[in-house]
């Protein structure tokens, strides 16, 4: 770990809680209350404030870290296409999505201390990572399906720029974690772990140049929809933190969604009914879902190399930095069969053209089955 990075942790902290503070100037707030709430990606504050129109409302700051979407994207265009996303989800489709708040100027964004930072209308409900039942993840498919929908109707504006969740971004060099370029965060893997992430590379090569770049498989996604980026309230779910939402492949979405369920030994249920909402409101391709393995495997690369080059940055991180790895290789233990396969022809037997909820049980879970007999 950099002990200069580690040192200096409090003292960043409250560096970023001063530029915080300086940007709550440019927004229609008073009297605000700043509220620690976490440091990972981006530095996030809870703010109560009032507005102009005399009312208490609580709102989230957020301090972006520089290239955060990669070393190639503009930063500033890159949180102002987010928001702007964000404003046409709102206008366009009954989604609950965070709600930006301009500053007075009318601006999405603004700048302190060399730090881009934006606001947000603050979301309430409960989060159930902890506590998941089918009906969430029912929830949640539905959601992200006319999410999709959306994606594929709107009109993006000529400027508009997100990160393009591509091969070359999830495992070449184009990230940065922590600071670090991702080239040097592989470097830091432990051998093992690094072969294993080199398997998971190939066969997500090969998915990806099955599946194409088409607007069946590709477009706009959220990119990190799990049930942590998930709130529920009345019946209910409201999608929050779309600060990793670019072009990318649809079923990314549904892996995200399904990644930290996998492995609880109730996973049937959680898939059928995520995969059951989903299909409700959108056609899902089984030249697609035969990939969902493979994807899942991507997404615990992705999370991996995340976590690694930010344990050189963050005491919190660095200290679960063994925890974390040792289960991502036993996740992947699990995945790669099942990927490898999956990438050579399809093992499943799925003959149809479209696969629905009610045929899930008799195809897809053939391969969960052999993973779990093998313990």
């Amino acid at each position: 770990m950099r002990q200069c990075a580690m040192s200096s942790y409090r003292a960043q902290l409250l560096h970023l809680r001063r530029a915080a503070v300086q940007a709550l100037g440019a927004y229609p707030l008073s009297d605000p209350i700043v509220q620690f709430i976490g440091h990972g990606e981006n530095t996030t504050f809870k703010v109560t404030a009032r507005t102009e129109a005399g009312s208490v409302e609580r709102f989230l700051l957020r301090v972006h870290r520089p290239s955060r979407h990669g070393r190639f994207v503009d930063s500033g265009a890159a949180i102002d296409s987010e928001l702007r996303w964000l404003m046409a989800l709102r206008a366009e489709t009954d989604l609950a999505v965070p709600r930006p708040l301009p500053t007075r100027n009318g601006e999405l964004t603004m700048t302190a201390e060399t730090r881009i930072c934006s606001v947000l209308h603050w979301m309430d409900g409960r989060r159930h990572s902890r506590s998941p039942r089918p009906g969430h993840l029912r929830l949640l498919g539905n959601a992200m399906a006319r999410l999709h929908d959306h994606a594929d109707t709107w009109t993006r504006p000529t400027d508009f720029v997100r990160i393009r969740w591509d091969w070359e971004t999830f495992f070449g060099d184009t990230m940065q974690y922590g600071g670090i370029n991702a080239a040097q965060v592989w470097d830091l893997l432990p051998d093992g772990l690094r072969r294993t992430f080199d398997r998971v590379a190939k066969s997500a090569r090969r998915a990806m140049s099955t599946l194409g770049d088409g607007p069946d498989a590709f477009g706009l996604v959220h990119a990190d929809l799990h049930l942590d980026n998930a709130l529920f309230t009345g019946g209910e779910v409201k999608l929050i933190d779309f600060d990793d939402s670019g072009t990318g492949y649809r079923i990314y979405d549904l892996a995200v969604a399904l990644w930290e369920l996998r492995h609880r030994p109730d996973y049937e249920q959680f898939r059928t009914a995520l995969i059951d909402g989903y299909s409700a409101q959108r056609a899902l391709p089984a030249a697609q879902l035969d990939h969902l393995d493979t994807f899942i495997a991507v997404r615990e690369v992705a999370f991996g190399l995340w976590f690694v080059g930010t344990a050189q940055v963050n005491p919190v991180f660095h200290s679960r930095l063994p925890r974390e790895l040792a289960g991502i290789e036993r996740s992947l233990a699990t995945l790669l069969p099942c990927a490898e396969r999956s990438c050579r022809g399809s093992p499943l037997g799925w003959k149809w053209g479209l696969l629905s909820a009610v045929d899930l049980p008799e195809t897809y879970i053939r391969c969960a089955r052999e993973r779990d007999s093998r313990g």
